[in-house]
């Protein structure tokens, strides 16, 4: 059935790739796997759909997995459905093995789905410039996937600290609203700003400065729960959202912050390569959803730190409504020492 020996074009087929080649087929298989042994090229075989998707998930790259189109779940569409995903197609090349080449295979190809159409009978000839093309196209097509992830992440976080844009966190909070109005569910922010940060910057620069805006960012992170959500808010100002947080807790986790992010020094190198011990802190304001406006919501939440910073550095305030009920109020009458603000002086 197929015919030629190590082919001509071996030499631009990248060592070390590694074929998966899917086919019910024992013919086809045992004859590619010649075909392909003679290049030097390490060959996985695998009898049904579900194998080669399994199969996929442990391939190490570079890879190109071989699709007989005879393969049960190939021709209505649904194992190359499965293998669309861009964790998959960014992992290896994807071919199929055809008598011939049908509108919908074509259609497939023009899509990007597949990389490659290869005919059932190509010689060893055929193979090497077919497995040469596709690695060249994936490598295209990674290096495209990378700029549009770079660009997707520009789009929707922060240079500077990874966290997401102001806009892209109010976007996602016009969603979470609309859970906590559907579920009766609860959803707290926490809008804080670091003391004094304008004197940092001018005594450290900006480049320090950036530094201490992603050490901040970052021990943020480890604290905050799976499905919190952490946004840069200004230039100083970190918002969180915490659903399904009621005000005390919310409270309780600005604490946390306050002690588990700024209860430790945060350390940079000067000019000199000097390593500098700063400290640094913060004022906190709670504001809870109750189903309003994300947008009312932020500017309650603004005006609270407005007035937190009146009372001065590390003080942690309530918007007054989000003290409504009496179980709240009386939660952090207990926690504590004073209703309404909190405040705690280094």
């Amino acid at each position: 059935m197929l015919s030629g020996s190590a082919n001509a074009f071996g030499g631009l087929v990248h060592s070390g790739l590694v074929v998966l080649l899917a086919s019910p087929d024992p013919v086809l298989v045992s004859d590619l796997s010649r075909i392909f042994g003679s290049m030097g090229l390490r060959v996985e075989s695998v009898m049904d759909g579900q194998a080669a998707l399994d199969a996929i998930r442990t391939l190490e790259d570079p890879a190109v997995v071989l699709l007989d189109v005879k393969l049960a779940g190939v021709s209505g569409g649904r194992l190359l459905a499965a293998m669309s995903g861009a964790e998959i197609r960014m992992r290896c090349a994807i071919a199929l093995i055809a008598e011939q080449v049908s509108d919908e295979w074509i259609a497939k190809l023009s899509e990007g789905i597949i990389d490659d159409i290869v005919p059932w009978n190509a010689d060893s000839n055929a193979w090497g410039m077919h497995l040469s093309r596709m690695q060249r196209g994936h490598e295209l097509y990674c290096e495209l996937e990378h700029l549009r992830q770079a660009a997707v992440m520009e789009v929707r976080h922060d240079r500077v600290t990874g966290t997401f844009h102001r806009e892209t966190m109010l976007k996602i909070l016009f969603r979470e609203t609309d859970r906590v109005q559907r579920l009766h569910g609860s959803l707290c922010l926490i809008l804080f700003d670091l003391d004094d940060f304008a004197h940092w910057n001018n005594e450290l620069g900006r480049d320090a400065c950036d530094g201490l805006l992603r050490e901040t960012a970052m021990r943020t992170g480890r604290i905050l729960r799976s499905y919190d959500l952490v946004s840069r808010a200004g230039n100083d100002e970190f918002l969180l959202a915490l659903p399904g947080c009621s005000a005390v807790n919310a409270a309780m986790m600005a604490d946390r912050l306050r002690i588990e992010v700024f209860g430790e020094f945060f350390a940079l190198k000067d000019w000199r390569g000097n390593t500098l011990q700063i400290k640094l802190t913060a004022c906190y304001a709670i504001a809870s959803s109750r189903g309003r406006s994300p947008v009312v919501v932020l500017r309650e939440a603004e005006q609270t730190l407005e007035q937190a910073k009146l009372s001065g550095p590390d003080t942690v305030r309530c918007a007054g409504d989000s003290l409504s009920s009496a179980r709240t109020a009386a939660g952090l009458n207990r926690l504590f020492p004073e209703p309404g603000v909190l405040s705690h002086k280094l």
